[in-house]
């Protein structure tokens, strides 16, 4: 088998040969065999490792992607194959999001009657109610009104925060954009525009974007696949050659 220097692995990633010492410090890449002089030796299988990894680190990031190859490396592959399948779990709960976002779209108007339909009068909500409605703590939607995106009345006789019908749709659409990947200044915009212009133009550009890093992410996890696998593959080779 041939062998391999820390610059060459790096040159292929436009990495620095540190880089990928590093990599194999914290287990990323299989541990080097060394020449009597200390210099590393690696060899194809290093390679397949480190592309391996490159590419989980584009289809799911760099903490998970580590994680996975750990469990590799720690001899427990079906942990591994556990964590790329919750990859996909969370993957497929972002494209449901984005397509109960896109059946909502029609109705996310500031216009009092397209409100009252959606929600009654009587559906206000305090802070605690409307945490709990969307599976938050009562902190976060203080953040969001301090951002911009909720700007619930006060109740005059308590003090306390009282959310309208239109602040819950507000607060439903601001949830569903933070799954999205959407920042809180972006969001504000997006429900700002949506608030005082009462069209959907904005958050229509918002969903394309979405959708096109659901797609490049989806097709990215199918890069890695094909990484990984080879990788297994050559380990299993290894193996069954000792």
């Amino acid at each position: 088998m041939s062998t391999l220097r820390p610059a060459d692995l790096a040159r292929e990633h436009a990495l620095s040969a540190q880089a990928v010492r590093n990599y194999e410090r914290d287990g990323f890449i299989p541990p080097a065999d060394r020449t009597a002089t200390g210099y590393r030796i690696y060899t194809e299988i290093h390679a397949a490792a480190l592309r391996a990894f490159r590419a989980l680190v584009a289809a799911y990031g760099h903490a998970l992607a580590g994680q996975i190859m750990n469990e590799i490396h720690d001899g427990d592959i079906d942990s591994a194959l556990k964590l790329v399948d919750r990859g996909h779990e969370q993957l497929l709960r972002d494209r449901e999001t984005l397509d109960t976002v896109r059946r909502a779209i029609g109705h996310l108007t500031t216009e009092d009657d397209t409100c009252t339909d959606r929600y009654p009068a009587s559906a206000t909500r305090t802070v605690g109610e409307l945490a709990s409605h969307l599976h938050l703590t009562p902190a976060t939607l203080r953040t969001w009104e301090t951002t911009g995106i909720l700007a619930p009345a006060r109740d005059p006789a308590t003090g306390y925060r009282v959310y309208t019908p239109a602040d819950i749709r507000d607060a439903e659409l601001a949830h569903l954009l933070r799954r999205g990947g959407y920042g809180l200044h972006r969001i504000a915009a997006v429900v700002d525009r949506i608030r005082t212009a009462g069209g959907t133009e904005t958050l229509a550009g918002a969903l394309a974007e979405w959708q096109g890093r659901i797609t490049a992410r989806g097709i990215a996890m199918l890069e890695a696949a094909g990484r990984l696998g080879d990788y297994l593959g050559r380990l299993r080779d290894e193996d069954a050659g000792q």
